[in-house]
């Protein structure tokens, strides 16, 4: 056996198999970073940081063998869709891989223009989309206040920008919660510990399709 042709052929072939190794390890190494982008209903407002749907649900991910994760809560009390393109930005170093957007709640509470909410959660979303991200839409519901045409508008901003750029819509965040007395805080808008947990439960299968 010729021992220096061997010598030689180990020697060429050893870094291909260390560069190899270091995809695999890399590739075995990349977190899957989910952002949730909203309002006080995202950031856990009147409940425990630990109670916030997006922890829980990190939590009910880890259960389900999906340990290799980073959830950041870019929850932020009283913010509107104004903010969301400002924001969504911030956030790109970080670079996530799913976006969960729920903004809109106080634009309607507030009887903000609607036009303007819908170019706003447009921005946002096509932002996400040309960075490669998975968009998760979750729409809202309002009292009926400003009337009924306000409302249902209100509505259909979310389905048309889902529709438009092709989507994921979660029709209600507040799904079996909004409006129940006892899954709410005394204030009747956000949820309490309880409710959190049915919101995280709804949110999960979404999170699980993009994963």
């Amino acid at each position: 056996m010729n021992y220096r042709y061997l010598i030689i052929v180990t020697l060429v072939l050893m870094p291909l198999f260390s560069n190899a190794e270091e995809k695999m390890s890399t590739t075995k190494s990349k977190e899957t970073t989910i952002l949730f982008l909203g309002d006080s209903l995202t950031e856990g407002f009147g409940v425990e940081p630990e109670e916030s749907f997006p922890t829980l649900l990190e939590d009910m991910l880890r259960d389900k063998g999906h340990n290799n994760l980073k959830i950041i809560n870019a929850g932020i009390s009283g913010s509107t869709t104004a903010s969301a393109v400002s924001r969504l930005k911030w956030h790109l170093k970080m670079r996530p891989d799913i976006l969960f957007l729920a903004l809109g709640a106080n634009d309607g509470l507030r009887g903000l223009s609607l036009k303007e909410m819908e170019q706003n959660l447009n921005r946002t979303v096509e932002m996400a989309v040309v960075a490669g991200m998975k968009v998760i839409l979750a729409g809202m519901e309002i009292p009926p206040n400003y009337g009924e045409k306000y409302t249902q508008d209100f509505r259909a901003i979310f389905k048309n920008i889902a529709d438009r750029h092709k989507i994921t819509l979660m029709p209600y965040l507040l799904k079996d919660v909004g409006g129940f007395y006892n899954l709410n805080l005394p204030d009747g808008v956000h949820p309490n510990a309880d409710g959190y947990k049915i919101v995280a439960e709804n949110v999960l299968p979404y999170i699980l399709e993009k994963l």
